[in-house]
């Protein structure tokens, strides 16, 4: 199946090249996708979807244009191509517009990153471990309600061609368990969550600890105060530490750098992290959750240092803004099938520290241990970053009472160069970062 998909694929290209394309490149995405959903007891979400989309870029000199269908039926290609190509001669030139010229020769089915995982749960299995999951989270003394809990699995295939040569598909799967509980009453009602994401369903956590969890934290976080106003130092918990990453990331793609959008513009090759501080983003690890063989021009990936000890190394490149920028693609191209492809990050990480997470905060008289973040004021021209939060107070080295309705508020290249990192990094997200600290930032309370 996999061979003559990508046959077709190939013919499509081809086509588009006999009928006035100068370059044309196609993909070709078949996903899979089962979830079910229980609350309080009752099944409230069980559904399969099956979606097939196949995305054409046909180029006529600097001129291009992209045309996507979800019936990638080959008796309709001549109408897809035509429409395509009509549309490519009306539109505006590019100057950096073109395949990737540094992308692989030839076809590529197999690779070793391990991302197909065969299992493939029921829909009755999927029942159980979201009912599981819930019924640990309510035997917990204390919870008062479900907001859900979740089982969900998928398989995802996908194909590129280019007319330059380039032929390839892989298969991803994923299997997630979720689940979300309320404690207390009133207007001393909590909600805290937790969550788990694999490619390999034997790698996943079991959904009941995971109630466990979340019903755990819910009730930790009943009897909030509100932290006073000043300047603390703030530790942030794994799964709220990697959106420091998500930040860094978006100011060094290179559109944003092309665009002079970026607060970190002039920073190339300077110190912008603290000396012990690197940063990888590595489309290569075998079962991780960004993990392909290919990026979205057909170039080989590999794992790619942005910052080493705290100096950053380079941006996330795809060719059309390696071009702007007078450089080379560095392999991170992500491509959809109804637009161009653009810069992007795959498994991106903070290397963990020597600390322990007690140890990052022992010497910490008062400060803040923030296990969630909502809402976002985040300036990418200057660096400006305000967001409201939720967690705990950190009093004489250790987690203490609850605390709520606070803001965080700095400059993230001050925070940046501050902060200081844990060891106890865990790939669950796909942007990942340890226990981290930071004293570069004020807190408005009370």
């Amino acid at each position: 199946m996999t061979e003559q998909t990508l046959d077709r694929i190939s013919d499509l290209v081809a086509r588009a090249c006999k009928a006035g394309a100068d370059a044309a490149d196609a993909v070709f995405v078949r996903s899979v996708a089962a979830g079910a959903g229980v609350r309080n007891g009752v099944t409230e979400e069980l559904e399969r979807s099956e979606t097939t989309d196949l995305g054409l870029r046909v180029f006529a000199g600097k001129k291009s244009a992209i045309l996507s269908t979800t019936t990638p039926e080959p008796s309709r290609f001549d109408g897809l191509i035509e429409q395509a190509m009509a549309m490519a001669r009306v539109l505006p030139e590019d100057q950096y517009a073109g395949l990737n010229p540094l992308a692989q020769q030839g076809r590529f089915t197999q690779n070793d990153l391990e991302l197909a995982d065969p299992a493939e749960p029921t829909t009755e299995q999927l029942l159980a471990r979201a009912r599981a999951g819930e019924e640990a989270a309510l035997a917990i003394k204390g919870i008062t309600n479900s907001a859900g809990s979740n089982a969900s699995c998928g398989r995802t295939e996908v194909f590129l061609v280019t007319s330059a040569g380039f032929a390839g598909s892989y298969t991803r799967t994923h299997h997630s368990n979720s689940v979300c509980v309320l404690a207390g009453s009133g207007e001393n009602m909590q909600r805290d969550y937790d969550y788990h994401g694999t490619v390999w369903l034997r790698d996943l956590k079991d959904a009941a600890e995971l109630g466990k969890s979340a019903g755990e934290k819910a009730i930790a976080r009943l009897n909030p105060i509100q932290p006073r106003t000043g300047r603390y130092p703030v530790v942030f918990h794994p799964r709220v530490a990697g959106s420091f990453l998500g930040h860094f990331a978006g100011a060094i793609t290179g559109t944003a750098i092309a665009r002079g959008t970026s607060f970190l513009k002039d920073k190339l090759s300077q110190p912008i992290f603290a000396q012990n501080v690197t940063v990888t983003d590595d489309p290569t690890r075998k079962k991780g959750l960004r993990s392909r063989p290919f990026d979205g021009e057909g170039m080989q990936v590999a794992p790619l240092h942005l910052v080493e000890n705290g100096t950053l190394q380079t941006w996330i490149l795809d060719s059309r803004s390696a071009r702007q920028l007078g450089l080379q693609s560095n392999a991170h191209a992500a491509r959809g099938t109804s637009g161009p492809p653009g810069p992007s990050a795959t498994n991106l990480f903070f290397e963990p520290g020597t600390l322990s997470p007690a140890e990052l905060m022992a010497d910490i008289k008062e400060g803040l241990y923030i296990t969630e973040m909502m809402g976002s004021s985040i300036n990418g021209l200057t660096g400006d970053y305000s967001r409201g939060a939720s967690g705990f107070m950190i009093r004489d080295g250790k987690i203490a009472e609850s605390a709520a309705e606070f803001t965080l508020a700095g400059n993230l290249l001050d925070i940046f160069a501050s902060i200081t990192l844990a060891n106890d990094l865990d790939f669950r997200f796909g942007t990942d970062a340890p226990t981290l600290r930071t004293d570069a930032l004020s807190i408005a309370g009370a």
